[in-house]
Parts: structure tokens; C-alpha cells; sequence
């Protein structure tokens, strides 16, 4: 029987959204959600854990080989199952979280499993893959976060694949300083609101409109009552340094993260006396500013930043390193093609991509550059993958990789990958 067409010839779903069955769960799958099968079709299932036995509620069925679904049911729980910490998880209700249901534990395995399947599937390459926790627990962990905001003006999050807002009191995984300081209130007219929370427990606020612009900003003190004007840039710390980032802008949204990668990169990268090092999609200068110190005065380290919000602020952070420069441009293939003209072959590049990952030709251009290595920080495993694969081929070889639980109760995991020449 040949596939129903939608309107253009493509494929399309069977008209299943609403429907309820029994499934047994297979494998977890990159996302957030496991792989189930009914009547020759793949389902995907939130809220669920493999070798559970579930009914499921169809919730999106807009292709002929699969759909997608919750378990509204569970008849056999996996050992890792928990009660939800959160009242606002579940089938249905806030999309922010994606395995409040497991055990941290076994949400280690899960996201392990996860890496693991997408080396092997994208890059043809069977490693070991261990995810290891950061200090503090699953919960409070999120320093910086946006929420949604209704037509109303109460703030929440949204629905998962939903434009829906959840109306929440409080979100257990961020911190309660920066939960409160958004979900406390009313923001009448407002599309949305970014807060974040710095070291010194400063609480910053930025409204959004209905485009996801800023139109203002606010800033909360510790022991004060009154938002003030917005002063200066936030405080962090990482790697044995103070680091300034603009008050809501990029930067590793776990307290314990931005320790953990900048260890990981440097062991990774043992730069030496007087090599020269790349830094791409450099942010702040984070990594750039924790290997300059080893390449010592007759060293170089490049960093290289779009933003020209987090240039700036790289430029304060690494101002007492003479041998750190920041460069503003774009990481593509072209332009950084001209910048290996002027640079030379680096020693070291390290890279931490936005989540589409550096893509193939910005990962060929690097693999003839020539480093010695590659050290390659990245927040999704598909698309580290799909890079290494590119590396791999172009006479490179994984030689390293460790990934860290930056985002309990997500499905996001962070990496940090070794290349070497082969």
C-alpha cells in the first residue's frame, strides 16, 4: 500500500493524535524520549523509561512512519522510576524537563547511552561512554534561565513542541533566587523574561518582547528589596579566576559546569610553553583565558567571538593576559580560512560550538589547519558526532571524551571530545 500524501507529496501521519495503546519501551533515543513500536510504526514516548510497559496517548502524528506520544499509563516501571520532585512535570503539563520521572542515577545511564548511540551511529565509532555528575544535586542548579510569559503576563514555561504557556509558582531545578525573582510577579505586555543569578548572588532580569527582543533590565541585589538600574556586568567564577559577563548572557548555566569543562579542555589540550592556541565561539574568553597562562610570554592564544556584547567582555577578562587576543568575526569556513592565512597553523584549537555544532566545512577547514589537536566542547551529542565524523575522515582520530551532566533532568549532556592526528 502506498504512503498517504500530504499536501505537497510528502508523507503524513495516519490520524493517530488522541489515541491510546499498550507498548513495551525499547531504547532511549537522543531527545528525551524512548522508541516504541505499534502496528510496524516507530513511536516515540515521553515520560518513560526502556523496558517499561506503558499506555501511551498519541500526541503528534504528522508522518507515515512515526509518531509521537506520553505514557499516561505505567503497568510495569523500570527500576529507575521515581516519584516526580516537580508538580508541574508530567504527560501534558510543563515540557521543561525531560526525565523528572527517573533516578539521577539513572539518568547518568540514560544520557551515557545516548552519546554513546550517536558516536556509533553518526561516526562509526564504538567508545565507552561514562556521565559523570557535577557537585550539587539535580535540583537548583539553573543560574540562568527564560521563561515564558501569557497573554495575561503570567510567567511559565512552555508546553513541550507547544506554544502553550504552564503557569508556574516555582521551578524546582533553578536556583530559588532567580525562579522567584520572575515567578513572584506579573509582566503585563511582555513575550517573555530572561533571568540569571551571578557568584555574588545578583539577580538580573531582562524583559522580552513578543519577539524574544530585550526592552529593559533589572537588577536585584542580595539583602535588597529594590530592583536598581542595571550596573556593570555579572560576576563569575571558574578556573581559579573572576570572569564579568553581560548580566543575562552566555554563560554555563550549571554553578559547578564552567570548572568542570575548563579542567577537561586543559587536560585535554596540555598546552606547553609557547604554543599557539585558536579559540573559537570563544564567549568570555572562558577557555582561552585558562590555557594562556601555560603558553607562556612567547606564546599566542586567539580568541575568536561574533557576539560583540561577550567581545567586550572578553576584553576585561583577559586584559591581564598579554598574550590573549580577541578577535571579532564569524566562525565560518571562509572566515576562518583568512584567519589561518594570518595566523599560521595553530598548535591547539579548541572549540565550543552553538548546538548545530561547527558543521563540515568549518571542521574540514580545521583539519587542514594541522593542530596537534582538536578539543571540541560541545552540547549535543548528534552534532558533535556528525563532526567527528568529518574530523575522523580527514585523518583525525577521537582519542578522548568525557561528558558531564551540566543539565540534571534534561536530556542535554555537555562533552568534551580529544582529536588527534592519526
Amino acid at each position: 500500500m502506498a504512503e498517504p500524501q500530504g499536501p505537497e507529496g510528502r508523507p503524513k501521519g495516519l490520524g493517530w493524535v488522541g489515541s491510546r495503546f499498550v507498548v513495551t519501551v525499547g531504547a532511549v533515543a537522543h531527545g528525551g524520549h524512548c522508541v516504541a513500536r505499534h502496528e510496524g510504526r516507530v513511536v516515540f514516548v515521553r515520560h518513560t523509561l526502556p523496558g517499561e510497559r506503558v499506555v501511551v496517548e498519541v500526541t503528534e502524528d504528522r508522518h507515515a512512519s512515526f509518531c509521537r506520544a506520553d505514557a499516561v499509563e505505567v503497568l510495569e516501571a523500570a527500576p529507575d522510576r521515581v516519584e516526580r520532585p516537580c508538580p508541574y512535570s508530567g504527560p501534558g503539563r510543563c515540557g521543561g524537563c525531560d526525565w523528572q520521572h527517573v533516578g539521577h542515577e539513572g539518568q547518568l545511564r540514560l544520557k551515557a547511552d545516548v552519546v554513546r548511540e550517536q558516536l556509533a551511529r553518526l561516526a562509526g565509532l564504538d567508545v565507552d561512554v561514562v556521565c559523570e555528575a557535577l557537585p550539587g544535586g539535580p535540583l537548583r542548579w539553573r543560574s540562568r534561565a527564560r521563561f515564558a510569559v501569557d497573554r495575561s503576563g503570567a510567567p511559565g514555561l512552555r508546553r513541550h513542541r507547544s506554544h502553550d504557556v504552564v503557569v508556574l509558582d516555582d521551578c524546582p531545578i533553578t536556583a530559588e533566587p532567580a525562579a522567584q525573582a520572575v515567578l513572584s510577579r506579573s509582566w503585563p505586555g511582555a513575550g517573555g523574561v530572561d533571568v540569571a543569578v551571578d557568584s555574588a548572588g545578583v539577580v538580573t532580569t531582562t524583559r522580552l518582547d513578543r519577539r524574544g527582543r530585550p526592552t529593559s533590565t533589572r537588577v536585584l541585589r542580595p539583602g535588597s528589596e529594590v530592583p536598581a538600574e542595571p550596573a556593570g556586568r555579572a560576576q563569575r567564577t571558574a578556573g581559579g579566576r573572576d570572569w564579568e559577563v553581560e548580566g543575562t548572557g552566555f554563560w554555563q548555566v550549571h554553578p559547578a559546569a564552567a570548572d568542570a569543562l575548563v579542567a577537561a579542555v586543559s587536560g585535554y589540550a596540555a598546552v606547553g610553553p609557547g604554543e599557539t592556541v585558536l579559540d573559537l565561539y570563544a564567549g568570555a574568553g572562558l577557555f582561552g583565558g585558562a590555557l594562556a597562562p601555560a603558553v607562556g610570554a612567547a606564546g599566542r592564544v586567539v580568541c575568536v567571538e561574533s557576539d560583540a556584547a561577550a567581545c567586550a567582555a572578553a576584553d576585561v577578562n583577559l586584559a591581564d593576559l598579554p598574550q590573549a587576543e580577541v578577535w571579532q568575526g564569524d566562525v565560518d569556513a571562509p572566515g576562518l580560512t583568512e584567519l589561518l592565512g594570518d595566523l599560521g597553523r595553530p598548535d591547539v584549537v579548541v572549540l565550543d560550538p552553538p548546538r548545530a555544532g561547527a558543521g563540515p566545512d568549518v571542521s574540514r577547514v580545521l583539519a587542514g589547519a594541522g593542530p596537534r589537536a582538536v578539543v571540541y566542547v560541545a552540547c549535543d551529542p548528534a552534532s558533535l558526532a556528525r563532526d567527528v565524523a568529518v574530523l575522523t575522515a580527514a585523518g583525525y582520530r577521537l582519542d578522548g571524551l568525557r561528558a558531564f551532566d551540566c543539565f540534571p533532568m534534561t536530556a542535554h549532556v555537555e562533552c568534551v571530545a580529544l582529536l588527534v592526528r592519526a
